[in-house]
This record gives structure tokens, C-alpha cells and sequence, in this order.
């Protein structure tokens, strides 16, 4: 992100407001799609948030978002106004979809400090010709005057960006009517200024002759005056009370309107005086209704009543206070293990220290929380990635979403919306089959894919299930075979390992390249960007019922539970999510195979065991079973044993990623990150998932 966009405070609220009207108006495209109509409640919605974009891209000076929006408020101005019958709903959404498409690329440009330069005037003429289509079915409209309206609003040459505040004033005329309204914004809804400047640019050709207080909206005080005071107009029209109340009625953080109209001969030359005059001889109309005959005591009493319990916070500040939870608790376990204490009794030391403990555990928790945020967004864009998938392969695809108020660390939602998306456009295309196929088969023309979040421990699943032909086993391990991929005997490998050969990288079993599949790219990019965040995938199918994509992602990346080991003079932390048991083994336990691969007999089970100061060359004195100790893990219905030297405790530890050198360099495996302990050493932190791989291949 550039400095230009942290720098540039109206800029970054005005990419953040677009962005949540935008994914806001693209469900409620994609939710009436279904229904082949759009109910009035969603058509004002709609205008709102078109007029919103309209008015602040307008306002920062992005001229080709700005007539975009103008278009597509147009448009549904005609559906809200005129209520015209059989329209064709689903060009209407293709339309306004490739619109919102459109802004989106231009948002994502100028958080990159781009030029916004898009070009928009083919769109913008299809919707002059659907907005001259669907008005025609209430008059005529003649060709010339089509042709004028698209060449008047979608010839806007580009400006280039600027951040400044202009206000026109034009020469006095006679108007038939004048008024003072005075518009009060909704507490902490920011730059006031700016929503003050919408209000004139809202009334646009409705109003020539204006004045306002305060009177210089570029003034960095006035945002604070309009705060306090109130934004003041006073201006002559000739549009009747009703018509400017209702313009005005539809600014975007409005909390109360006064709006006056006052005697048309007095004059505007002297504004104190004037305003006085307008005070004193007024008949007022409040914003709503169940406003009217509110007494100045209980005014005070709603606006501290209304005033908003949510507020924005920058993901650096937050990403900022978690570095410093992570080193508060790095250097608690510093004073409270510092080995100078070893040996001494200090009963009001300790007793300080568990208090210490428990701050910086509730202030870790409570920042942990704050960081926290629902799956609902990441879920609800999958509605259009199947909505666009079902329109170009001619499919038919209903989507479940099943558990969105799972809440995850905000930097791991950045990290699988892409995976998601991609799993998603897989299963439509590879597992759904065509409706008429789906027939023969018995079953219903739709398919179903089901999205599911849930939480497991420290841990997150979400499970893609689809109801299409699932996974031929046959040509999976036939590709296989041809691209060498198979490490051991074929009789020795299970179900489930086959279908995870599909994530291996340049496995594709589509014969046929298309805009979606067949290139051998997509699942291994996947695997790489759930394993980037800690997290695992796997897969399981039934052949002719469907498949089953299981992701499981941790909660957070900054801080977990960890239990530390000793390795000869290395140290080793393991997530205590993962840790099913520890205990001293004996030697009459201990089974050797031919392969001379080592396994321990618990409970009657057979299990493997990693030696740590094997795999990682440590030097170390414990290398008897019955001198150390066994260290039980498990991680998708897998278990394994770790042989260590001793266990030194548990303590909540800070994930720090690893060096550049060992993650590219030595390409070590089986390890996720390091942290730093009480005494100051380093400690590596192992990577359960990919201890498994070690043993399998090693």
C-alpha cells in the first residue's frame, strides 16, 4: 500500500465507504437475480448507493466512477419512479454487475496510487440504451434524444486526481422560493466537510444562488464547526419545499434535518442580518415524522443516545498494538523465568507475577478479540463467483452457506478469500454436472454445494461439500502414474491419499483447456496459500455422490499456547492444540521393522516415532528411549510420536517467521516459524502437518 493512501485521509474513507456499498449492492444484485425481479426496497437501496458513489468519486475528483454512477442511478431512478413492467431482469444484472466490476478495478488502482483512468463509455452507453428502454414503456423517447443523453453524461473527459473542495457562486437571479435548512451529520461519522460539499453537490442544477456556514469548507477547522454546530444553508430555488426536503432527506450519516422556508423578498446581501430574519419567520419540517415536537432536553438526550458504540480502526494500528501484546508477553516470561531467581524464595515476587500473568493474558485475549472478524464478507462474495460461473458454463448451482459467524484473525481472511474462490469455481467445474446429465442420473436438474465454517479447538475448518460426480480415482492415479508422482506400492495407498494427489503441483486431469481448467495451475497455489497462514487442505470424495474439500486454518497467527521441549542444547516449541499425550516409554515397547523404521506399541496400537536429534542433527546424550521422553501429536486423524531429550514447560509463546536464509536457502521441513523464551534463547516452533510429510518421505 503507498504512503500516498495512508497520507491521504479523504482518500482512504472514501475507498472504504465505496468498497462496503459496493459489496453491499452486489448481494442485493445477486439475491433479487434469483427471484427474476427487484423488489421496490432493494431498488431504493440501490439508487442510494449509486447516488452515494456518485456524489463522493465526484467529490475526489474521479470523473469516470462519478459518470458510471450516474448512469446506473439513472437507471433504477426510472425503475423507482416510474415502476415499468417485464423488465429484463437479468440483463439489468449483467449490467450492473460489470459496473460494479468496473469501480472495483478503479478502487483497486487508487489504493495502489494509480491513475483511476478506466474507460467506462461502451458500459455507459449499454445502460443509456437500457435506461431509454425500459422509460420508453411510459412515453416515447426519440433515438436523437438517446443519442443527446449518452453523449451529454458519458463524454466526461478524466481529470487528473486533486484533493481540494470548490464551491461556485453564480450571480443573483430571481427565484420563486428561499430556504434555510440546517443538517446535523451522525457523531464520528468523519470528514464533515467533505458530506457538507455532497449536500450542495447533491442539490446541483436544483439551486444557483447559495451561501453556507461555515462559509470555507476547505478549511480544516470546519469539519469540527459543522460537528458542533450544524451545516447551514441558505439559498433561492424554484423547486417547491416538498422536492428539496426530499433531496436533502437522502444524505448519506444524516441524524436531523431542519429545513425553513422563509419570505421570498428578503435580501440575501447581508448574511447575518438575513439569517436572523430567517430565524425569527419560519415554519420548519424535521427529517422524519416521529422527529416531530422534540423539546431541546430530549434532542440532547437522543443525540447522546445515538451516538455510534462502533468505530473504524486502521489494520496497522491494530497489526501494531499485537507486536507490542507479543512483546509485553515475551518480556513477561523474561522477568518471571529470568534464571538469577532459580533457588530463591520469593512469595510476594510470585504473587506479583501471577498477577502480571493474568493482565497480559486478559490484555492478549482482548486484543486477540478486537482482531477477530466473521466470515460473513469472505463468504457472502462466493454467491458471485457462482452466480458468474453458472451463467458461462449453462449450469445450475445453489449455494449454502452454513456457519458465517465463525470468526478468524483479520490477516488469515485476507490470506483465503482467493483459495476459497478458486475451490469454488473447481467444484462447479470439475464436480457439478450439466442439468440434463444430473437428470439422467436421478437426480435434481440444481446442484448444491455447501460452504461450512466451524470451529475445532484452536483451530478453524471450512468444508466445501458439492453433491456432482466427485473424484475418478481411475484417472487420477492413471495421471499419476504419468507424471511419476507416486511414492509408494499403489496397493499401499488409501482413498484418501489418492484424492490429495490432485493438490500435488501440474496435476490436472482435464483433457481440455478452458478459461477455468485443464492447465495444471490452481490447487497447488492453493495449498501454498493455506499452508502460508499454518493452515492444512484435504480432500475426500464419494464416486457418483460428490466431494468434500476440508481447510483447516488456525485462529490467529500472533500468539498460541505452546509446550517447550529440549533437544540436546537445541529447543523446540509444539502447539499444545496438537500435543495428545507425553509420557516415558520403555524399552519392551519399542518395535523395529525390517526397515529398521522405529514405532511404539501404546494401548495396543502401533504408532511411528520421529527422533528429533536425527532429523534436525542435533547433538544430543539422550538417544535411549528409556533416558527421554515421547511426545504424542496428532493432526488429521494421523498420529505420531516425537522422541526429546526432556520437556522444560508450557508457556504462551509469539510466532516469529523464520529467516529468509533457512526458509529458501536450507530448505528445512517441519518447522513453522521460531519465538523467543523466557531465558532469552531461541526456540524453533514445529510444524505438526509437515512432521508428517518428514516421516512419510524420510
Amino acid at each position: 500500500m503507498t504512503d500516498q493512501y495512508h497520507n491521504e485521509p479523504m482518500l482512504e474513507l472514501f475507498i472504504f465507504e465505496s468498497m462496503q456499498l459496493i459489496e453491499q449492492m452486489e448481494q442485493l444484485i445477486i439475491a433479487n437475480e434469483k427471484f427474476e425481479s427487484y423488489d421496490s426496497d432493494a431498488i431504493n437501496e440501490i439508487f442510494r448507493i449509486m447516488h452515494t458513489i456518485k456524489g463522493s468519486s465526484a467529490m475526489m475528483l474521479f470523473n469516470n466512477i462519478s459518470t458510471l454512477a450516474h448512469s446506473m442511478e439513472d437507471v433504477f431512478f426510472v425503475l423507482r419512479e416510474d415502476k415499468p413492467q417485464n423488465i429484463d431482469s437479468s440483463q439489468l444484472s449483467d449490467l450492473v454487475l460489470e459496473g460494479i466490476d468496473f469501480i472495483k478495478v478503479e478502487i483497486a488502482k487508487i489504493r495502489n496510487g494509480d491513475e483511476a483512468e478506466g474507460d467506462a463509455a461502451a458500459l455507459i452507453e449499454s445502460l443509456r440504451i437500457f435506461h431509454a428502454t425500459i422509460k420508453a414503456q411510459n412515453y416515447t423517447v426519440s433515438d436523437q434524444e438517446i443519442k443527446d443523453t449518452a453523449t451529454s453524461q458519458g463524454n466526461s473527459a478524466p481529470k487528473k486526481q486533486q484533493y481540494y473542495i470548490s464551491k461556485v457562486r453564480t450571480e443573483p437571479q430571481s427565484y420563486s422560493n428561499s430556504f434555510q435548512a440546517t443538517l446535523y451529520f451522525e457523531e464520528d461519522c468523519g470528514m464533515e466537510n467533505l458530506r457538507a460539499f455532497g449536500v450542495v453537490n447533491d442539490l446541483g442544477d436544483l439551486v444557483k444562488e447559495y451561501y453556507h456556514i461555515p462559509e470555507d469548507l476547505d478549511h480544516e477547522d470546519s469539519a469540527e464547526v459543522i460537528q458542533e454546530q450544524g451545516f447551514t444553508l441558505f439559498f433561492k430555488t424554484d423547486r417547491s419545499l416538498e422536492e428539496i426536503h426530499r433531496t436533502l432527506s437522502q444524505t448519506i450519516y444524516l441524524k436531523d434535518l431542519q429545513l425553513t422556508q422563509v419570505k421570498n423578498s428578503e435580501p440575501f446581501d447581508d448574511l447575518h442580518e438575513e439569517r436572523k430574519i430567517l430565524l425569527n419567520d419560519s415554519a420548519k419540517i424535521p427529517a422524519s415524522s416521529s422527529r416531530e415536537g422534540i423539546t431541546n432536553d430530549q434532542k440532547e438526550s437522543y443525540s447522546s443516545a445515538s451516538q455510534q458504540s462502533i468505530i473504524s480502526v486502521s489494520v496497522a494500528k491494530l497489526d501494531q498494538l499485537m507486536d507490542l501484546v507479543g512483546e509485553m508477553v515475551i518480556a513477561e516470561a523474561m522477568v518471571t523465568q529470568n534464571p538469577d531467581l532459580k533457588g530463591l524464595e520469593l512469595n510476594n515476587f510470585e504473587k506479583a507475577a501471577r498477577q502480571l500473568r493474568k493482565i497480559t493474558s486478559e490484555l492478549q485475549d482482548t486484543v486477540m478479540s478486537v482482531r477477530m472478524v466473521p466470515l460473513t464478507g469472505t463468504f457472502q462474495k462466493m454467491n458471485r463467483t457462482v452466480r458468474d460461473m453458472c451463467k458461462k458454463l449453462n449450469k445450475d448451482v445453489r449455494l449454502e452457506l452454513i456457519g458465517q459467524e465463525t470468526e478468524v484473525d483479520k490477516n488469515i481472511i485476507e490470506h483465503i478469500s482467493d483459495p476459497l474462490m478458486h475451490l469454488i469455481r473447481n467444484s462447479i467445474d470439475h464436480g457439478i454436472e450439466m442439468p440434463s446429465d444430473r437428470e439422467m442420473k436421478g437426480k435434481p436438474r440444481w446442484g448444491t454445494i455447501i460452504l461450512e465454517a466451524k470451529n475445532a479447538g484452536g483451530d478453524v475448518l471450512i468444508i466445501i461439500r458439492d453433491d456432482g460426480g466427485g473424484f475418478n480415482k481411475a484417472k487420477i492415479m492413471s495421471k499419476a502414474r504419468e507424471k511419476g508422482l507416486l511414492q509408494v506400492p499403489e496397493d499401499e495407498i488409501t482413498d484418501k491419499e489418492i484424492y490429495n494427489l490432485v493438490f500435488l503441483p501440474g496435476f490436472s486431469t482435464n483433457e481440455t483447456v478452458t478459461e477455468f481448467s485443464g492447465r495444471g495451475v490452481g490447487m497447488d497455489v492453493v495449498v501454498k496459500n493455506i499452508e502460508a497462514v499454518g493452515g492444512a487442505i484435504t480432500a475426500d470424495s464419494v464416486p457418483g455422490k460428490g466431494t468434500t474439500l476440508t481447510l483447516k486454518i488456525p485462529l490467529t497467527l500472533a500468539i498460541i499456547d505452546g509446550m517447550n521441549i529440549k533437544v540436546g542444547d537445541s529447543r523446540y516449541t509444539i502447539p499444545t492444540t496438537a500435543i495428545k499425550e507425553s509420557f516415558r516409554p520403555k524399552t519392551t515397547d519399542i518395535i523395529v521393522d525390517p526397515d529398521d523404521n522405529e514405532m511404539i506399541m501404546v494401548r495396543g496400537q502401533c504408532f511411528p516415532i520421529l527422533r528429533l536429534h536425527r532429523r534436525y542433527h542435533v547433538n544430543t546424550l539422550v538417544t535411549n528411549f528409556a533416558d527421554g521422553i515421547i511426545i504424542m501429536v496428532e493432526q488429521d486423524d494421523q498420529t505420531l510420536c516425537i522422541f526429546a531429550d526432556e520437556l522444560i514447560g508450557q508457556q504462551q509463546v509469539v510466532v516469529k517467521s523464520l529467516p529468509a536464509y533457512i526458509k529458501h536457502t536450507k530448505k528445512v521441513t517441519g518447522l513453522a516459524g521460531c519465538t523467543l523464551l523466557g531465558d532469552g534463547s531461541i526456540s524453533l516452533i514445529l510444524d505438526i502437518a509437515g512432521l508428517f510429510t518428514v516421516k512419510k518421505t524420510g
